[in-house]
């Protein structure tokens, strides 16, 4: 697990309870050469998320606690984590229903376990191109905002 390296790069948050999912997503996610953190608990996660800019949430369904959904709407209620795209993970077994109520809870994509790398890959590339794209925007909305003032 990196925790960056002094930038202020949006990371990848890798919210899951079980050390060998988190070992895995590390793995696959090594080659992006992103910041990835990683939380045991949606508790974990919340914190997380207040402390740095993420440009994307992998969130495990189920975990004790405070699950997957619950974490969800949590970052969805925030103003400054609304925005923050969330794919869920969740096992081949789980109930059908999951994908409904994730999408209605804020997700933007799901990933069954056990995932395909090159899927995961290619998913999580999109939205780190996007996250690259939001950030200019804002920066030209600062430059723009910058020489009306002048």
């Amino acid at each position: 697990m990196s925790e960056g390296r002094g930038d202020d790069r949006a990371g990848i948050l890798l919210v899951d309870d079980m050390e060998d999912n988190l070992f895995a997503l590390e793995a696959v996610l090594a080659s992006f050469n992103e910041p990835l953190v990683r939380a045991r608990s949606g508790e974990e996660a919340m914190k997380a998320l207040l402390r740095r800019r993420f440009a994307l949430v992998l969130l495990d369904v189920r975990m004790p606690g405070m699950d997957g959904f619950e974490t969800a709407a949590n970052i969805k209620r925030l103003d400054q984590t609304k925005d923050v795209p969330i794919i869920f993970l969740t096992g081949a077994d789980d109930d059908s229903g999951y994908a409904f109520r994730g999408y209605a809870t804020g997700a933007a994509d799901f990933v069954r376990k056990p995932f395909d790398p090159w899927v995961l890959r290619a998913k999580v590339r999109v939205f780190l191109e996007l996250e690259e794209l939001r950030q200019e925007v804002r920066q030209l909305r600062q430059l723009t905002s910058r020489a009306q003032l002048d």
